[in-house]
């Protein structure tokens, strides 16, 4: 399995030669790039698309000409995600959610791309993922019409391994054989990935033949079902770095080691050894000697 650090520091994919999953958000205002020393990942930003505008803001053509440049400037990309819809209750009805220190993570909603007017009653959870999915797989065929030069992922969204099947339903009648796709990515399972239905999930979806991302699975996740998973990817290092104590000997002028790329390698190496199967990794990707 490989594991991609998540990072918000694009200049780290010409500095570390590990994978890194890096945001959209984090490339899309600079106007030179790094040339990638180990393959990496793009991560679309649809999070941050949902969680604040409760819909996508660019269209699809803009968007696979945004995958085109950094593919093209910076190399190696394994895979970018496409503008998918998360299918979390929370980002779908909207929430505010408290976090230490007194912080706020306020959701948007998807209430107005679902096309509810004010006074309207609020669509059941199943049906607003029936929304999303739809949504979610429009714009991988889509992307796929447009852009079949750019390695995009289909990424199988839902809530309940009930959605998660109907989603795969949907694929089929739109004619992917996501069996035949060289990675497939399971959303949704962030804040949930070490959960008994997470592990459920990951199960039908891999007897199903497909070849597996997980989308935030660490540690734990890895434990219960990284044998699953053809890769995965996690920025909670910086998270804990933010709350935490400061790495011993780390030089950098922070306080906190949030940016820092010694704290993201040490975090990394106790990931990776969770999984029993990832020695084989070093031969197509080698281990960081700076941990």
């Amino acid at each position: 399995m490989r594991f991609f650090l998540g990072s918000h520091m694009p200049h780290w994919l010409g500095e570390l030669d590990v994978s890194l999953c890096i945001n959209r958000n984090r490339l899309v205002k600079r106007k030179t790039f790094p040339r990638a020393r180990a393959p990496w990942a793009l991560d679309s930003g649809a999070f941050t698309e949902l969680k604040e505008h409760g819909r996508w803001r660019i269209t699809a053509a803009e968007y696979a000409a945004e995958v085109r440049r950094y593919r093209d400037a910076i190399g190696q990309l394994v895979w970018a995600g496409p503008q998918d819809w998360m299918c979390e209750p929370w980002v779908i009805f909207g929430k505010n959610i408290h976090l230490p220190r007194g912080h706020r993570d306020r959701f948007e909603g998807t209430r107005l791309a679902r096309g509810l007017e004010p006074d309207d009653p609020e669509q059941d959870l199943t049906e607003a993922v029936r929304f999303h999915q739809e949504q979610t797989i429009a714009n991988f065929l889509e992307l796929k019409r447009i852009a079949p030069d750019l390695p995009i992922m289909p990424v199988i969204q839902g809530w309940t391994l009930a959605d998660y099947e109907h989603c795969l339903r949907l694929y089929a009648r739109a004619g992917i054989d996501l069996a035949g796709e060289p990675i497939v990515g399971v959303g949704s399972v962030c804040r949930r990935q070490a959960t008994a239905e997470v592990g459920a999930i990951m199960t039908t979806l891999a007897d199903r033949g497909l070849r597996l991302h997980g989308y935030g699975v660490k540690a734990h996740g890895i434990a219960a079902y990284g044998h699953l998973l053809v890769s995965s990817d996690s920025l909670a290092w910086s998270t804990g770095a933010r709350y935490g104590k400061r790495l011993p000997g780390c030089t950098h002028r922070a306080a906190k080691c949030q940016n820092c790329p010694r704290y993201a390698l040490r975090w990394r190496s106790r990931i990776v050894t969770t999984d029993p199967g990832w020695r084989q990794l070093a031969l197509t990707e080698p281990l960081d000697t700076q941990a």
